[in-house]
């Protein structure tokens, strides 16, 4: 795949590993200068700095509320317009809902779902103006269904298939594209939350995807003609028994 994102700019947050890693790395080898959004300021100052300044790094821990606030406003400062924002940013809880940490359970809520709510609130105004934009939202399969190991994370994915579905409603007369990319299990760092005996099995039988194919799905959405939306897809290995 090469240029089909020529110059366009784009932003991702959790952009230093997993699926925002391989976001990032595709819409740079198609073309797209890239704002790295991650709170993780070494592995994020590496990723710019293999890319070169096509890769721009925004250190935000997105969980801090005036990081959060002012993100939008950074981004433009550094960026000067986005035409791609890819809310990617998540964490995980799994097991029983009675041994689940209150203070995790409000982290998890507040950064994939208010989060991703307040940021492509305040996108929106800049791509309304421009009267074009594509907006990406990380979601999950546990969004489609209610998976009995994960009672938190897969309602916090439930809460965002609507958001993404009401939105697209209100500003799809603006030129703007909302769409949610829904993998199965990913072989990256937010399964280390996940039950061992699960994450065994699922091993053990080839039903873990890769980062990058998560990516080329999303890649796939965003070169889309501009007439056609894809507002949800589900991406699982094939051999997950789901």
């Amino acid at each position: 795949m090469t240029n089909e994102l020529e110059g366009k700019v784009a932003a991702i947050t959790g952009a230093a590993s997993g699926i925002g890693l391989a976001s990032a790395e595709a819409m740079l080898s198609a073309g797209a200068r890239v704002v790295l959004i991650d709170r993780d300021k070494p592995a994020t100052m590496a990723i710019a700095q293999k890319f070169g300044d096509r890769a721009i790094p925004l250190i935000a821990d997105l969980l801090d509320v005036q990081a959060c606030d002012s993100l939008i406003t950074k981004l433009l400062e550094k960026a000067g317009h986005i035409d791609i924002f890819h809310a990617n940013a998540g964490i995980y809880i799994g097991g029983d809902l009675i041994d689940a940490d209150s203070h995790r359970i409000d982290n998890l809520l507040n950064l994939n779902v208010n989060v991703v709510m307040k940021n492509v609130r305040d996108i929106l105004p800049h791509m309304i103006e421009r009267g074009t934009g594509d907006i990406i939202v990380t979601g999950s399969v546990a969004g489609h269904y209610p998976v009995p190991w994960e009672p938190v994370y897969a309602s916090s994915k439930w809460a965002i298939r609507c958001f993404v579905q009401t939105t697209r409603r209100q500003v799809f007369k603006h030129g703007i594209r909302i769409g949610e990319v829904s993998p199965g299990p990913v072989n990256s760092a937010l399964l280390s939350d996940w039950p061992e005996e699960n994450l065994r099995k699922l091993k053990e039988a080839g039903s873990l995807m890769e980062p990058t194919e998560v990516a080329d799905t999303i890649m796939f959405m965003l070169t889309r003609p501009r007439n056609i939306t894809i507002r949800d897809v589900i991406i699982v290995p094939s051999s997950f028994d789901m």
